[in-house]
């Protein structure tokens, strides 16, 4: 250990003291001896300088040996400001899109919830044909009867309230409807009031209501005067009891949760009783110490059991499989595929980025050679060297770091919102600090690889100088090298490229699908008429006076009624319903077939452009008391009635229905597909509205611009009904854009990264060209002179920057390649892009390379013959 400083102070101190008392008892005079002591103490002064210099650490020496490099790097690189912007700005590009996307994954997959004891809380699903993966009260009531790894279980079923109250007008709120144990199985905790409890459950209690911390803070402004307030629930009124803490809001993103009390249909026979009635999330708690696996285990035995048991309430033909994972892992694994590619991309664009930097640094060494051979010349050795570069490399990378940092907080909230469609978690990233950490070591890394990217000369070959006559010369490992970076870059390139085609390609093929709708002049509306969208006779004359007061507006051809607006509603109700018709005979071991259940006003075919194939469609006529009757799509004509449907009699199977009642098949309608942009034959049965009480969906059929009439449809509600609300109006067109939303953030990002990767590409093809046809100046003045034509010259080196293209291409398509199918091995929907996206993404690179050699080439062919021999 060296000496601290004020320890050798004071051994000076006591060796003068000491001098002056010996010197005194020698009987030197006191002023003599303090004289002579003070000259003995500056040899001291000296001698403590000389031992402070023995014990000095080494690591300062080279901390202030960087130090003088970096200065004078600064010097340097203030010499070639274009070379240093274009790599700051490059590497900018890979460390802030590798920042912000670190960010994300880490905010997603990594991050701990806020629920108490994470670790324990567990996700239960059933994965069957027509379950959807969720369970029916009595399913659930046997789980915690049996159950003994799983100390207590929490409910969740997701619905629609029209809610009343809390300011502003009517509206729709998404809501959690949930027994007493669910926050406690869940581990949250409130930020006001309480949240509710087990002395919540049961049909006298009083119905309560807790805000989540979203709907609080941006609908209410964090109002804390809302706890105690009233809100009507549909036809219920209930109190706020409390506002959530900020969590992560699964299975549904919901703005109340409320207790069972608050739903007629949650205390109804239907839903307490029926076993196939499944519309219920369930949660559970492990019990202290209990594994998953134990836990697993036993809650799949118990669901065997159920099925042993209860053998008509699952399917007889498909497997029925019972899923339990950790509710975080449950909560990521959407968009964990997603993100490990992004994260990919971005990893890619940085090795592009770097590479492309490599080749500007590499050929800076070489033009700076004779510097670099003088100075080993000199006697600096081969560390002092490769420091001087580093010093260089440290100074660009943590230029380009400071900027990606700065780039990644945009781009963090970009990536969150595209995230934010695969998992509610991302909906919580913030930019925190591992932003920066990420862009310090991603520009150490870049910093140290890019410092001994370079061949270092050697003070005894006078020949690597590099120089005669002072220009340059490129020897064949370093144009070898500069190939190989460049060739990277676009290979890379190639395969981001053709990834993003494929999105492109799908995105144009899903906006130019031919629906079957009429989908501009179709304005929809939401309009749920009650808490569970079942409505009475009063709900009904509602639907009837709004359909004729909208009707007689000025600009309107046609009004209807339904219950799902294409598209946006899909998935409400599952996948469909059982059903059977007369005349077919079932295979054996044939199931029921299920279709979707669709409800139809008189005229809703004629307003949404659907062509009526045979028979009718609803008239007014067909009301409650009347004959039962129903539509049915092409496919279902088609598959069970060899298109003889009309007239015939179809029924509902499905124990949710009620009891089975025959219908009357009176119309036959062309196959739409209100589930998918891109329309497959799917079984469709429409039900008269007035028949079934169910609608909630208003359609209207404009003849000039739909928007304009909004204000108006909703004044007319209004005026019926002011506690009615009008939600989400758009045409079918804004609805397709908004279902395909995701699509086409899928195609921004990847194209983002894409476009990214090829201008870099670009730059590192032509700083190569550029370089080479500097290195060759004397070889084109010769070919010149012996009547090479210029056009000659032109070719060879557009030839060069498209072979090298080709070339990137290649190894390109055969590492995507290799690598498509790794993924398919871990990752489930991986699919290789298609011919055209291929043979776009290698056209945009040939042309790319072309371009990018243009001015290369034309350099070359307008070389000076004088000039270039005179160089030599």
């Amino acid at each position: 250990m060296p000496p601290d400083q004020d320890d050798l102070d004071e051994e000076i101190r006591g060796h003068l003291a000491l001098s002056i008392r010996d010197r005194i008892e020698r009987g030197d005079d006191p002023a003599a001896a303090r004289l002579a002591a003070l000259k003995e103490f500056g040899n001291l002064t000296l001698t403590r300088e000389s031992m402070w210099s023995v014990w000095r650490p080494h690591w300062l020496d080279a901390v202030e040996a960087l130090g003088r490099d970096v200065r004078f790097a600064l010097r340097s690189l203030r010499r070639v400001k274009g070379l240093a912007a274009t790599v700051v700005v490059t590497l900018a590009l890979g460390i802030g899109a590798n920042a912000a996307i670190f960010s994300v994954v880490r905010g997603v997959l990594l991050r701990p919830l806020v629920n108490r004891d994470e670790d324990r809380l567990i996700y239960i699903r059933q994965t069957a044909p027509g379950f959807g993966g969720s369970f029916s009260v009595p399913e659930i009531d046997d789980f915690k009867a049996r159950v003994k790894t799983v100390r207590a279980f929490g409910d969740f079923s997701t619905g629609e309230f029209t809610m009343i109250g809390l300011g502003g007008e009517p509206r729709t709120v998404k809501a959690g409807v949930v027994s007493g144990s669910f926050f406690d199985v869940m581990g949250l905790r409130p930020v006001l009031g309480r949240l509710l409890d087990p002395g919540d459950d049961g049909p006298d209690a009083a119905a309560v209501a807790v805000l989540t911390h979203r709907f609080w803070l941006t609908s209410l402004n964090g109002d804390p005067g809302v706890i105690g307030r009233s809100i009507r629930l549909g036809p219920r009124t209930a109190t706020v009891i409390g506002v959530l803490e900020p969590s992560v809001p699964y299975p549904a993103d919901t703005e109340l949760i409320a207790n069972i009390v608050t739903s007629p249909h949650h205390l109804g026979a239907t839903m307490v009783t029926g076993r196939t009635h499944r519309m219920t999330e369930l949660f559970g708690r492990l019990a202290p110490g209990v594994p998953l696996d134990a836990a697993r285990a036993e809650l799949t035995s118990v669901h065997a059991g159920m099925m042993r048991e209860h053998p008509d309430a699952y399917s007889g033909t498909a497997t029925v499989e019972l899923k339990v994972a950790r509710l975080r892992d449950q909560i990521a694994a959407p968009a964990r595929t997603i993100l490990i590619v992004l994260l990919a991309a971005a990893a890619v664009v940085f090795v592009i980025a770097c590479s492309n930097v490599a080749n500007l640094i590499l050929a800076r060494s070489v033009r700076r050679e004779g510097e670099l051979a003088v100075r080993a010349a000199l006697g600096a050795g081969p560390g002092a060297l490769r420091r001087t570069l580093l010093a260089e490399s440290l100074v660009l990378c943590g230029a380009g770091a400071v900027l990606g940092v700065a780039l990644a907080r945009p781009l963090v909230a970009l990536v969150a919102r595209y995230a934010a469609r695969f998992s509610v978690r991302a909906l919580e990233v913030t930019v925190d600090t591992s932003v920066l950490w990420v862009g310090v070591g991603l520009a150490m890394t870049a910093a140290v690889l890019l410092a001994y990217v370079p061949r270092l000369p050697t003070p005894h070959a006078p020949a690597g100088l590099g120089l005669s006559g002072g220009s340059v010369r490129i020897t064949p490992a370093t144009n070898r090298r500069l190939r190989i970076f460049a060739t990277t870059q676009i290979a890379f390139s190639f395969v981001l490229l053709a990834g993003a085609g494929m999105l492109l390609a799908t995105l144009v093929a899903l906006q130019t699908a031919n629906t079957g709708y009429d989908m501009r002049q179709t304005l929809v509306f939401d309009m749920p008429a009650s808490a569970t969208g079942f409505g009475g006779a009063k709900d009904l004359e509602f639907f009837q006076d709004v359909t004729r007061r909208v009707g007689g507006l000025s600009g309107v051809e046609g009004v209807a009624m339904g219950n799902v607006v294409p598209w946006r509603d899909a998935g409400t109700f599952g996948v469909g319903f059982q059903f059977t018709v007369e005349g077919y005979t079932f295979a054996a071991g044939e199931e029921h077939p299920r279709g979707r259940l669709r409800t139809a006003s008189p005229r809703f075919f004629d307003v949404l452009g659907i062509p009526l194939l045979a028979g009718r469609a609803f008239t007014d006529d067909d009301r409650a008391r009347s004959e039962p009757v129903s539509i049915v799509s092409q496919a279902v004509a088609q598959r069970l009635f060899a298109n003889d449907a009309v007239n015939r009699h179809m029924w509902w199977t499905d124990p949710l229905l009620g009891a089975p009642v025959p219908r009357r098949i009176v119309g036959v309608v062309a196959d739409v597909d209100d589930e998918n942009i891109v329309r497959t034959p799917a079984l469709t049965i429409y039900m008269p509205v007035q028949q079934m009480g169910v609608a909630g969906r208003l359609f209207v059929k404009t003849a000039g611009d739909p928007h304009a009439l909004v204000p108006e449809v909703t004044r007319v509600v209004h005026e019926i009904s002011a506690e009615q609300p009008v939600d989400r109006a758009a045409t079918l067109e804004d609805v397709r854009a908004e279902v395909l939303s995701p699509e086409r953030l899928n195609a921004l990002v990847f194209s983002g990264f894409a476009g990214i990767a090829l201008l870099i590409a670009v730059v590192g093809v032509a700083g190569v060209l550029a370089f080479s046809v500097s290195a060759r100046t004397r070889e084109f003045g010769v070919r010149l002179a012996v009547g090479s034509a210029p056009r000659q010259l032109l070719a060879g080196v557009l030839l060069q920057g498209v072979l090298m293209a080709a070339i990137g291409i290649a190894a390109g398509a055969a590492g995507g390649y290799a690598l498509a199918r790794a993924a398919e091995r871990s990752f489930e929907h991986v699919q290789l892009p298609g011919v055209l996206p291929v043979l776009g993404a290698a056209t945009v690179l040939i042309a790319a390379a072309a371009v990018a050699s243009l001015m290369p080439a034309a350099r070359a062919s307008r070389v000076d013959v004088v000039e270039a021999l005179r160089s030599e």
